[in-house]
């Protein structure tokens, strides 16, 4: 389940996501940020994330075709959650987002208000 943020506004959306995502979720949830995109020429995406969050493969692919045409619209990304796995691939696709000028960074979910001030610097 993907869940907007009440701390959303403008340009910095947030969402909590939680057990599986499936193709018609990620479709709503592009949307969402593509409804942003007509107001503002980049966006800002805080991922609060359950130790359960995962993508089913459709919803992974539509993810990531989305993104590989959408990059230069990406400011930056903050992932917040307390899973090592979630920090380590952060930490390894920070570098990789860089390179097409994305920042990313993760915050553990005790840090979630420095995230959004992070995000929102």
């Amino acid at each position: 389940m993907i869940i907007k943020l009440p701390s959303s506004e403008g340009r910095y959306l947030g969402y909590e996501v939680s057990g599986t995502i499936g193709p018609d979720q990620e479709r709503l949830w592009i949307a969402d940020i593509e409804a942003a995109l007509e107001m503002h020429a980049k966006v800002c995406v805080l991922l609060v994330l359950d130790t359960g969050a995962g993508w089913g493969v459709r919803a992974g692919i539509d993810d990531i075709k989305w993104v590989l045409t959408h990059m230069n619209k990406l400011e930056k990304i903050c992932v917040v959650a307390d899973e090592k796995v979630w920090q380590w691939l952060v930490a390894i696709d920070s570098k990789f987002a860089k390179l097409v000028g994305i920042r990313e960074k993760h915050f553990n979910t005790e840090e979630l208000d420095q995230a959004w001030k992070w995000l929102k610097s």
